[in-house]
């Protein structure tokens, strides 16, 4: 059974992550598109090796790495869409995102691995390109998730990032390297 992970991860913008390794705070707005596109590299990657293990949860109450990848690709694609409201909208409220209810309902750990690499990669291409798009005027619009916390296009951008990272190192082990 999967216990929600509820810890608030806004505290990420304000320090580094001691678990993956990120120093969020330190990523320059301009580099968070590449490090998009390499932890999806790194994702495809990841999601090349055999299927049957890439199904298998290290215990009951974690999810195993298919299950991570199709979060992260489904990240990408909810926050490309977030992303899309702050640029056009003034202040726009984004609806909960129940992560753990999207797991089942949509089979995470079913799926087929080839099909979510695919569309993990389009997922993070999709995003990075948007945060490429967006005018330096528009970093400091805003957002607010349902719980209350209030993003920038800036710190969103870096917030986003880092949970990519860091499910990377959820299923890997493996801590960021750099800033």
């Amino acid at each position: 059974m999967m216990i929600p992970d509820t810890k608030d991860w806004t505290w990420v913008l304000e320090r580094p992550c001691t678990e993956c390794g990120l120093d969020t705070p330190s990523v320059g707005f301009e580099r968070i598109p590449g490090m998009v596109r390499a932890n999806a590299a790194s994702w495809t990657g990841l999601l090349a090796g055999d299927p049957a293990a890439l199904r298998e949860r290290p215990r009951p109450e974690v999810w195993s790495a298919l299950e991570y990848a199709c979060h992260v690709r489904d990240v990408f694609r909810r926050c490309d869409a977030r992303l899309a409201l702050m640029l056009t909208e003034d202040t726009p409220m984004f609806a909960n995102w129940d992560q753990d209810a999207t797991a089942v309902e949509e089979r995470y750990g079913e799926q087929d691995p080839a099909t979510v690499s695919v569309e993990l990669a389009a997922a993070a291409e999709q995003f990075a390109r948007s945060l490429e798009a967006a005018p330096d005027a528009a970093r400091p619009r805003a957002g607010v998730r349902s719980d209350g916390a209030r993003f920038t296009v800036e710190s969103f951008a870096r917030y986003v990032l880092h949970d990519p990272v860091h499910h990377r190192y959820d299923v890997t082990g493996e801590q960021h390297q750099g800033s």
